[in-house]
């Protein structure tokens, strides 16, 4: 990914705050709130932490997408954020809902993290390595259809893949405790815990999509708070959050739901003559069946946010084109 300079990010001095970050407690989103603490410290604002578990945390025996989505993890955070309690808020971007709120803006978003997915297992190498009748984790529907049609092309229709529920510790810990023969993570987590032992292979993008905006973090914080947002600025990465824009707008065209499996990631990509071109991908799927997956992509010069948004919806337009439904309001969150 090309430096940030390129696409012109400044890096203004506001005045020194005293800001409190409002962060899940899990020790990955601690992980976050700290590192963007220790950048804000650096630039001269005094920061604390307001630790708050969120009805995602707590509702652990229900697929997501069952109970209310990714909103269940950001709105006690954003309760802070309007009572005044917290003046900012951390997200692993892909647990962002697609539209936030009236009131509330992203703010930030940073420069991503390893976008792609990891498979854990202590036992198995990878799919191939996979005994007869074995269970794999997953908490994305995203995840199923993909490593279902991955099964299907090897013909393994005895692999069964199970939900998986609870922070990163918690998934491990159900892996090692022998629930499961492997699980899938996203590796941006697993190396920010200096978990990178754990995994025993990457996914590349061509063998399975990331979920959009995953590896960057996202910043939230109420729109009127100028000084906030002036304080985020330094923080900003522009080419990953043009990137994760085009990403977010295949979702929200798409219906912006949990419940619907979509895979969409972007990259920057060199043309002839030089300079660079956003390109995405996009795979849409039926989480119940054997159809088989939705694909589309696109490219174009991006160099503002509404221009990458143009991109994302295009890429929305050619997934429905191929058959791919957007998500009502009468499926579930």
């Amino acid at each position: 990914m090309p430096p940030a300079a390129a696409f012109g990010d400044a890096s203004p001095t506001p005045s020194p705050l005293h800001l409190t970050i409002a962060t899940r407690e899990s020790r990955l989103a601690l992980w976050q709130a700290e590192h963007v603490k220790a950048l804000l410290e650096g630039l001269g604002h005094t920061v604390t932490l307001l630790g708050m578990t969120t009805r995602g945390d707590q509702i652990l025996d229900r697929a997501l997408s069952k109970v209310g989505g990714k909103g269940l993890f950001v709105k006690e955070l954003e309760t802070a954020l309007a009572e005044g309690r917290a003046d900012l808020a951390v997200h692993s971007l892909k647990d962002v809902p697609m539209a936030l709120p009236d009131g509330f803006e992203l703010a930030c978003v940073m420069e991503r993290e390893d976008p792609r997915d990891a498979w854990v297992s202590p036992h198995c190498a990878g799919l191939a390595d996979l005994p007869p009748g074995a269970v794999v984790g997953t908490s994305s529907l995203r995840r199923l259809v993909l490593l279902r049609e991955a099964l299907r092309a090897m013909g393994r229709h005895d692999v069964r893949i199970e939900p998986l529920r609870g922070n990163l510790d918690t998934r491990l810990r159900k892996l090692d405790e022998g629930q499961y023969h492997a699980i899938v993570l996203a590796a941006a987590g697993l190396k920010r815990l200096r978990l990178e032992a754990r995994i025993r292979h990457i996914f590349e993008p061509t063998e399975m999509l990331p979920a959009a905006g995953q590896g960057a973090l996202g910043i939230e914080i109420c729109s009127p708070h100028a000084a906030v947002r002036a304080a985020l600025a330094p923080l900003a990465h522009t080419p990953t959050w043009w990137s994760v824009a085009a990403e977010r707008a295949v979702s929200r065209c798409m219906g912006g739901s949990c419940s619907m499996p979509l895979a969409a990631f972007s990259r920057w990509v060199p043309v002839d003559g030089g300079g660079l071109v956003l390109h995405i991908d996009a795979a849409w799927g039926e989480e119940q069946g054997d159809a088989p997956l939705v694909r589309a992509s696109a490219q174009a010069p991006v160099d503002s946010l509404a221009q990458a948004d143009a991109l994302g919806t295009e890429v929305a337009r050619l997934l429905c084109q191929g058959g791919a439904r957007v998500a009502t309001a009468s499926d579930p969150a």
